[in-house]
């Protein structure tokens, strides 16, 4: 294994508190920081676990923001728009030798900001983002998946991948910070499009929800400055099993059950990251009619078959 690290995780619901399982089995020194205002946080300290799985003694529990900024990389795990909250707390710590790890996917509503770009308004330390593919059933359970880990500093994305190497993840070298941030992002309101439609009876069109989804985050993308082929990558398209198709998936689930009218009380981060998108889309003059879709029917209230209609009524042109 590579020189042991020690590493402090922020956000203990399935994503972080599995963050913080694996690399513990990697041997790293690892904990894991909640609130104690979290029920999630209480039940690892009562039970040890979750509904996904049980941390290993040797993960340290805290509730101490001091304790996590002592340690060599902080990895963070929280809701998209809960970032800048928390990043303003961790700004009275001074800086130091520590690096951060984004662990999320999403967008600033208020800014239409990557992530990496609200952290770094607050900490001068290296920043990277470890995206991609995966659920947390399936890591746990030992079945392999790839990710990608990418950051403006190559040295720190280098030995990132180096020392979070290990079964059963494989990580790629990410190459472009902005098309990974956007696309994995992105990919959410993809996720939510395809609930829809299976919420329709109509799970053959995913196919097509795929492409033209795919094309569309490339376009984005490429305005921003971003390279165009990344939406192709691990970071969007690689990701497109999990949370198009996958029952884990929540950005799918809370489509389907918003078509249906049923409650979905988890997370879907594709309903915050589609309001930033459009703010994007008008920013950077880019077209993003499946986003657009699923915008005027979450936060407009558009009917959903005139709002699918729209969509395949749109003017015949050719594939690319």
């Amino acid at each position: 294994m590579a020189e042991r690290k020690r590493v402090a995780v922020i956000g203990c619901g399935r994503w972080g508190s599995l963050i913080a399982w694996y690399l513990d089995r990697l041997g790293h020194e690892v904990c894991l920081y909640g609130r104690e205002s979290s029920a999630a946080f209480a039940r690892f300290k009562e039970e040890g676990r979750n509904d996904f799985l049980t941390l290993p003694k040797t993960v340290a529990l805290t509730s101490s923001l001091s304790e996590v900024m002592e340690r060599d990389i902080v990895i963070i795990s929280v809701g998209s728009q809960q970032l800048r909250g928390l990043m303003e707390e961790l700004a009275v710590y001074p800086a130091g030798n520590r690096v951060f790890v984004l662990c999320m996917k999403g967008i600033e509503i208020s800014t239409g900001k990557r992530l990496s770009q609200v952290a770094s308004e607050f900490r001068k330390e290296p920043i990277a983002v470890w995206l991609g593919p995966g659920h947390v059933q399936d890591f746990y359970r030992g079945q392999p998946n790839c990710m990608v880990i990418d950051s403006e500093s190559t040295a720190l994305r280098d030995e990132l991948i180096r020392c979070f190497s290990g079964d059963p993840i494989r990580f790629y070298y990410g190459t472009d910070l902005i098309g990974n941030e956007i696309g994995a992002a992105a990919k959410n309101v993809v996720g939510i499009a395809a609930g829809m439609l299976d919420g329709r009876g109509l799970s053959s069109l995913k196919g097509a929800l795929m492409s033209r989804g795919t094309t569309e985050v490339a376009r984005l993308i490429h305005a921003m400055g971003g390279q165009a082929h990344s939406a192709y990558g691990l970071c969007h398209l690689g990701d497109y099993e999990a949370t198009l198709f996958s029952p884990h998936s929540h950005n799918r689930r809370f489509g389907e059950c918003f078509i249906k009218g049923e409650s979905f009380d988890r997370l879907a981060e594709g309903y915050y990251t589609v309001a930033a998108l459009m703010k994007l889309s008008e920013a950077h003059g880019v077209e993003l009619p499946i986003c657009h879709a699923v915008y005027r029917l979450l936060y407009l209230h558009g009917d959903p078959a005139e709002e699918l209609n729209a969509l395949f009524a749109r003017s015949q042109k050719a594939e690319f």
